[in-house]
């Protein structure tokens, strides 16, 4: 017993310190811009011990009450089986059905783009910030700065399609040294000037913003949001950690060395000793540390902006499987791990979007000006998304709940509107790719649900129909015909889809078995029960069967149908022959076209759809179909009308 709780704890360790690269890798690197932008709206008086302990304050409490109370006790108890993120948070709270959950829904859906917004972002500043380590060496690598930044994120993103599962090993222990150095400079600077250490009361930061004018505390609250990036992304993270491991890495290691640098940097502010370009970070560091320094901040970097690549990769990923995303391309890196995948079209996007930011803002301080409006909305949205569970969920009572969700809404809607003014600075990007995301996302979402209504049209004869037939049938073939539907019939007098009529036609006589398979995608991370779904409608030795199959999968789970099939035909309660040769698999694929007349702004949206489907891999392409079973492919007319 002893020996099973000890290796228990070993791999929860293990899972914290893996946890501290992929979960807290982008909050870790804040502290390389954080304090600078705020320190720079305020000029010579950032310097002051009453503006000093002023904005450290707040920026300890945002910490606290954003990270450490909200994302670390609350949210991450809104596990769904497991798993977090939006589209986790989602389907939790859909399964509520109560008023105004649909109006949460839209708003988490605009979520995604913001946090595909804040995974272009967030590589850009994160690499940039580290490099400018080297203007503080030398002016004479301050030419050079952009050239590196961009090498670095081309390589970065060339190896996405490698897979991450040896470089991913490395990610923890880098961050663990990251974060030791982020003490060591904090506590010299603290041992220097103790009196930094006032900033943990709260009335300094109350204090700061009853005695600033309005433009000023908007212009501050905009960069203390930056302390806080990465937090967004935390939630989504639990499925690949675990809670426990996620907490004690917070609590363990990353909130200590955020905290005592954050105290570090303010401290050595009070010291009044020179900036070197403006540089808060760098310029605690001693000289002969600056190389190792700006080495191991751009490692840290590196890995942070690989934790919200493959973030991007499975939020996109999970959005295809619920149907809200056209289906791409998903390369699955680790045979292992079906976790582990790449995108390639999403890593493309990320990379234009990532250099393009560099080559337009060129520095960290004009990049901040593009950072924090989204993260603020996904928080904001967070909360309210989490105010639903708790209240509906959890059961908490209504005092309760408005008691501890109110102040967090308040701080969260506080954020935001202070960072509308980043609006005009750069803020648009990311809400111009959440924006276009959601048209994206709403298109999609409307078109296969209208494909599927105009499919249904080409339905024929029923259940009961087709089993008369079979039933006089004096001659079949000896094969079984595997019909992929997006429709499965439940009932006997449930209509089949016209590709059926299709086969019959062409082939003359009827198979031996019938196979309708429909796969269903849940709004559940994993489907833990029984993968098939089976209904007989007919069942004879002789004459063979007709069977409705549902394959049920989790937005998390890898749709390999080929797979699945070759399963089922090896269960003993069905007539399926197991024998691939002796099966017919047949897919239908659409072919659009867009019936006058018809408004303006239906046919705009319905050229959308049908550009995003021409581009978009087909449906069974993307569910493994074609690999080892040859298919039979028939084209259907769609129309919008």
């Amino acid at each position: 017993m002893f020996k099973f709780i000890r290796n228990k704890s070993l791999n929860t360790v293990l899972l914290s310190l893996g946890a501290l690269g992929v979960v807290f890798g982008d909050i870790g690197t804040s502290p390389l811009y954080a304090i600078k932008e705020i320190n720079h709206h305020l000029g010579e008086s950032g310097r002051d011990l009453v503006n000093v302990l002023g904005y450290i304050s707040l920026v300890i409490w945002a910490l606290i009450i954003i990270i450490a109370f909200k994302y670390i006790v609350l949210v991450l108890r809104a596990d769904n089986e497991g798993e977090g993120g939006v589209f986790a948070l989602l389907s939790l709270v859909k399964g509520i059905g109560k008023k105004g959950i649909a109006a949460t829904s839209f708003l988490l859906l605009l979520a995604v783009g913001f946090l595909l917004g804040d995974g272009i972002i967030t590589p850009a500043i994160s690499v940039i910030s580290a490099i400018e380590g080297l203007g503080i060496v030398t002016t004479a690598f301050e030419p050079y700065i952009v050239p590196i930044t961009i090498t670095i994120l081309l390589a970065l993103f060339m190896i996405q399609q490698k897979g991450t599962a040896k470089i991913g090993n490395l990610f923890g222990p880098i961050i663990a040294v990251w974060f030791f150095s982020l003490m060591l400079l904090g506590f010299k600077q603290i041992f220097i000037h103790p009196e930094i250490l006032q900033a943990f009361n709260p009335y300094h930061a109350i204090k700061f913003l009853f005695s600033h004018n309005l433009h000023t505390i908007f212009l501050v609250l905009g960069s203390v949001i930056l302390v806080v990036t990465g937090g967004e992304a935390l939630y989504a993270d639990m499925g690949h950690f675990g809670k426990l491991p996620i907490r004690l890495g917070w609590f363990g290691l990353t909130f200590p060395a955020l905290i005592i640098n954050y105290l570090g940097q303010g401290a050595f502010l009070l010291g009044n000793k020179p900036l070197i370009n403006h540089n808060v970070f760098f310029s605690m560091v001693p000289e002969w540390g600056l190389i190792p320094m700006v080495v191991i901040a751009t490692m840290a970097a590196i890995i942070a902006s690989q934790a919200l690549i493959t973030g991007a990769f499975s939020l996109v990923a999970q959005g295809i499987a619920l149907g809200y995303i056209p289906y791409l391309k998903v390369i699955h890196t680790h045979r292992a791990h079906s976790g582990q995948i790449y995108l390639p079209l999403v890593n493309q996007f990320l990379l234009i979007g990532c250099l393009l930011l560099v080559l337009i803002f060129k520095s960290s301080s004009n990049l901040a000006s593009a950072y924090g409006l989204a993260v603020s909305y996904v928080m904001l949205i967070t909360t309210i998304a989490i105010f639903y569970i708790a209240r509906n969920l959890w059961n908490w009572s209504i005092i309760k709940t408005f008691f501890i969700f109110l102040p967090l809404g308040l701080i969260d809607l506080v954020f935001l509107i202070t960072n509308s003014i980043k609006i005009l600075d750069g803020g648009y990007i990311p809400l111009l790719i959440g924006a276009g995301f959601m048209v994206i996302m709403n298109t999609w979402h409307w078109g296969k649900k209208m494909s599927y209504q105009q499919y249904k049209k080409y339905s024929s004869m029923t259940i009961n129909q087709l089993i008369s037939m079979k039933e006089k049938a004096e001659q079949q073939m000896p094969k079984s015909f595997i019909i992929m539907t997006p429709f499965g019939p439940k009932k006997l007098e449930h209509k089949i889809s016209l590709l059926f009529d299709v086969l019959l036609d062409r082939y003359g006589l009827l198979p031996h078995h019938i196979v309708f398979v429909t796969v269903d995608n849940h709004s559940v991370p994993y489907y833990k029960e029984d993968r098939f779904t089976i209904r007989r409608f007919y069942d004879d030795k002789k004459q063979g069967s007709i069977i409705a199959v549902r394959i049920n999968y989790g937005f998390m789970e890898e749709r390999n149908v080929e797979k699945s099939l070759q399963a089922l035909s090896l269960r003993d309660d069905i007539q399926i022959d197991n024998n691939q040769k002796n099966w017919l698999v047949h897919v239908t694929r659409k072919k659009l076209f867009i019936t006058p007349p018809i408004s303006l702004l239906l046919k705009i949206k319905a050229r959308f759809y049908h550009l995003m489907y021409q581009n978009s891999k087909s449906a069974d392409e993307y569910l493994d179909l074609g690999k080892d079973i040859k298919l039979s492919i028939e084209v259907l007319p769609v129309k919008i009308d």
